[in-house]
């Protein structure tokens, strides 16, 4: 019998994770990895700022929909087969001992992402998974006895039996025009995990303050809840990760220049908030409002807040007419600001858009249109938001993958 020939067209999280599940699952096959750069999983090593937000526990997670923009339906099937506490072992079992955090984000005890980098490299050395780096696919030919004809940038075209592309995401959707070129449906690539550049300089000078906020767009549904971190560029943090993430695509189209409205005092509504104000200052009218304030806020914001608002922080809180507390109450809840383009976040890049979900099959990911083809990872129309949510979809997809593969 001639032996099964799988290449693995992507060295990433997904690329790996599906090479070692299929030589697990086959170890007679061929599974060749292709990686274009020189060193395999390098977003792996960078991601969680170097520390690797491999998974979530998902305990404050009530809906998909939260975490995965773009990919829920998908993703809930998906983690029947292969979800966190499954990633979880499967490290664990293989000597790196997991945390979690109090954010419910886990990491590897170590701290450090090489140590995920080095399991994935030492269970692909131990199935005997062959890596090649500096190798850029360019084509992919179905052939006429079913099997797959690739071509690469440099060298010789090779024949497999079977092909799995996770090539992650391509933001100029450069990487995606050969399979397009098969027939294939693809999503325009847009960033989908970045943060807010707000020409403010008195918030700026605010740099490093953190605040629970509600934060949206307004005119749109989109809105987000969690910490904000003022920054020296503008705003970055969960809370804005996780609006950037569900407004990728509504952002995208309008050049990233939109306009955000801040909640500084979280989930509070405007009547929650007038309540609350008017509460404080009938209790303390002749405290300096500069001093004084019923919310929790740093000083150095609040003085901000209590300028944007037209209050002078020396006044005292009796000094303040109905019209100066309607101008704040305005301010702690709906706090309007202009974003004038996007950052990144850390080092780490993440979008939406890949090969449409409908042109896969739904339990073993592979293509509708090219028989023996498979997706996995970022190549998907799947993405998420911050928080280990993008390499549990890498793991999920690469497993279902790396399982089918060999079938």
């Amino acid at each position: 019998m001639a032996t099964l020939r799988i290449a693995i067209v992507g060295g990433g999280a997904a690329g790996f994770f599906a090479a070692v599940t299929a030589k697990a699952r086959r170890p007679d096959a061929e599974v060749i990895v292709y990686e274009k750069n020189s060193k395999p999983l390098a977003k792996v090593a960078i991601t969680g700022g170097g520390r690797c937000n491999l998974t979530n526990s998902f305990e404050q997670v009530d809906d998909l929909k939260q975490v995965y923009p773009r990919g829920d339906r998908l993703m809930r099937r998906l983690l029947h087969h292969f979800d966190h506490r499954d990633c979880w072992a499967w490290f664990e079992q293989r000597g790196v001992p997991l945390v979690t955090q109090d954010d419910e984000c886990v990491f590897p005890q170590s701290q450090d992402a090489m140590s995920i980098v080095g399991c994935l490299l030492a269970e692909a050395r131990r199935f005997g998974v062959q890596i090649v780096v500096s190798c850029r696919v360019e084509s992919l030919t179905p052939l006429t006895d079913g099997r797959l004809r690739l071509g690469f940038q440099n060298g010789r075209p090779e024949e497999f039996d079977r092909v799995a592309v996770t090539t992650g995401g391509s933001p100029r959707g450069d990487g995606l025009r050969w399979l397009a070129a098969l027939g294939h449906e693809i999503v325009p690539p847009v960033p989908s995990l970045f943060t807010f550049n707000i020409a403010d300089r008195q918030l700026t000078e605010l740099m490093g303050t953190v605040v629970e906020v509600a934060i949206s767009i307004p005119g749109t549904k989109f809105r987000a809840f969690g910490p904000l971190l003022i920054t020296h560029w503008g705003m970055s943090g969960p809370a804005v990760l996780k609006l950037s993430s569900h407004a990728a695509r509504h952002l995208s189209e309008l050049a990233y220049k939109a306009q955000v409205a801040v909640n500084w005092v979280g989930k509070l509504s405007r009547r929650e908030v007038e309540t609350v104000l008017q509460s404080f200052v009938l209790a303390n009218p002749h405290k300096q409002t500069g001093t004084w304030n019923p919310y929790g806020l740093p000083s150095r914001l609040w003085h901000y807040l209590l300028q944007r608002g037209g209050l002078a922080t020396g006044k005292r809180w009796s000094e303040v007419g109905k019209k100066g507390l309607n101008r704040l109450v305005e301010t702690l809840g709906n706090d309007v600001y202009a974003v004038d383009g996007r950052g990144t976040y850390k080092e780490e890049f993440v979008t939406c858009g890949g090969i449409a979900l409908s042109g896969v099959d739904s339990n073993t990911l592979e293509s509708k249109v090219v028989r023996h083809l498979y997706f996995a990872g970022e190549v998907l129309d799947i993405d998420a938001v911050t928080g280990g949510f993008n390499l549990q979809a890498a793991w999920t997809t690469g497993f279902v993958v790396g399982r089918h593969i060999v079938d």
